[in-house]
């Protein structure tokens, strides 16, 4: 069960020579990341978080899932960033992988959504998962406080406490001291990880063993990415290649990558994916802008841009092999949208012909791509996939010649923010 990287679109842009050429850089980059030795090594506590994360701890997340389902009609999950894209990427991913529905808070400050979102709850069993390292983040803090109060006001005492889930740092910061002064359960944020490769530590885990996903099948995919995408053998490891390939093309002032996918479900996927490397790569003027599109649908709204647009962009398509169901389209007598030719076909057939047809004429427009070509779309393959993807960017990042773990940029807006609140 694997992962592939399709790279025949590629032709006149990167070739075997370039790889051979980039391969010290690439070999550099990964004893970085082996030995912890490159920037921002304290944070690279991902690299290893598959193998390190043990069954018994999987198991009594799935067990800690069916007590919740047993006493709530939904879940809401608070969080923002890496807290949040995670956790909706994959339920998006998975279509049906929720058995209860979750909800999300703290990812903005609409007024009228944070009110509909509680209106819609206010007579079904609620149980909150609020996950943040410092508690402080304004978003995630400011639902919570919110949310907290319509708690207290349902629920009281044990059945208060059993209902709220603190995900945050072990020993400090304001949720820290929110779980232990109300005695609620709680998860710890490892120091090594950060948040937007959170997704598999209890950040992601927690929520979606409360939701019902498979966090087994999913941490034993991404066990498997650990192993293939490790070995500095770039012939053998696509992560590198991919990483590889987008550093050539960016040195070819390729500086937009759009994820493409003609699956419906890649979306917040893409969102999670956006996040990662938009925040890891963009430093010191630095960087590969990171956009998606969702096809076909983005092909009637995007597709000229894409076709014959400024030529400063490549595409990373995911493409999916087999899909869960299928539907086989009928035939019609009178034929009046002549589309009978594929009668007796499955629709995935005509889908696949679609993104084959994208590639190509993008390709023959000056947009080079190359596809990523997952076995199924299930927590197994999903898991290596985020594996895969956090991979790259550690070595996309060093490549660059930035750190890929930090992201000091993001405090610009919020010391501004801050000051215009009165807050210190």
């Amino acid at each position: 069960m694997g992962i592939t990287l399709e790279k025949q679109y590629l032709k006149g842009y990167v070739a075997k020579k370039d790889f051979k050429q980039i391969f010290p850089k690439i070999k550099k980059a990964h004893d970085a990341l082996e030995k912890k030795a490159g920037l921002g090594s304290e944070f690279t506590g991902w690299a290893d978080l598959p193998s390190r994360t043990e069954d018994n701890f999987l198991n009594s997340l799935v067990a800690l899932g069916e007590e919740v389902r047993s006493y709530s009609d939904c879940l809401i999950s608070i969080g923002i960033g890496g807290s949040y894209l995670g956790i909706r990427a994959t339920l998006k991913f998975l279509r049906n992988a929720e058995k209860i529905p979750v909800e999300y808070a703290g990812h903005n400050m609409s007024t009228d959504g944070l009110y509909e979102l509680l209106e819609s709850v206010k007579n079904k069993r609620i149980a909150v998962a609020v996950i943040s390292k410092s508690g402080t983040t304004t978003e995630p803090a400011i639902a919570f406080r919110i949310i907290r109060k319509m708690m207290e006001e349902k629920y009281k005492g044990d059945e208060l406490k059993k209902r709220i889930i603190c995900i945050t740092d072990g020993k400090k910061g304001a949720l820290r001291q929110i779980a232990d002064k109300g005695g609620l359960r709680s998860f710890v944020i490892p120091d090594d990880v950060g948040g937007r490769f959170s997704v598999l530590t209890p950040v992601g885990l927690v929520p979606l063993a409360i939701a019902g996903c498979d966090v087994r099948a999913l941490v034993e995919g991404a066990r498997e990415g650990q192993k293939e995408y490790s070995v500095p053998d770039i012939e053998k490891n696509i992560a590198y290649q991919y990483a590889a390939v987008r550093y050539l093309l960016y040195k070819q002032r390729k500086y937009i990558e759009v994820l493409a996918s003609f699956y419906d479900n890649m979306f917040y996927l893409a969102e999670w994916w956006k996040q990662l490397y938009g925040e890891s790569e963009a430093k010191e003027g630095k960087g590969i802008f990171p956009s998606s599109l969702n096809m076909s649908t983005d092909l009637h709204s995007m597709g000229q841009l894409m076709q014959d647009g400024v030529r400063n962009v490549f595409e990373t398509f995911v493409n999916i092999e087999h899909t869960n169901h299928s539907l086989s389209i009928p035939r019609e007598e009178e034929d009046l949208d002549q589309f009978n030719i594929v009668a007796g076909k499955d629709l995935d057939y005509v889908n696949k012909q679609a993104l084959n047809a994208t590639a190509a004429a993008h390709y023959e427009g000056g947009v080079p791509n190359s596809s990523i070509l997952l076995e199924r779309a299930d927590s197994f393959h999903l898991g290596k996939l985020f594996y895969f993807f956090e991979r790259a960017v550690a070595v996309s990042g060093y490549l660059l010649g930035v750190n890929p773990f930090n992201q000091p940029g993001v405090e610009a807006y919020k010391k501004k923010m801050f000051a215009l609140l009165g807050k210190k």
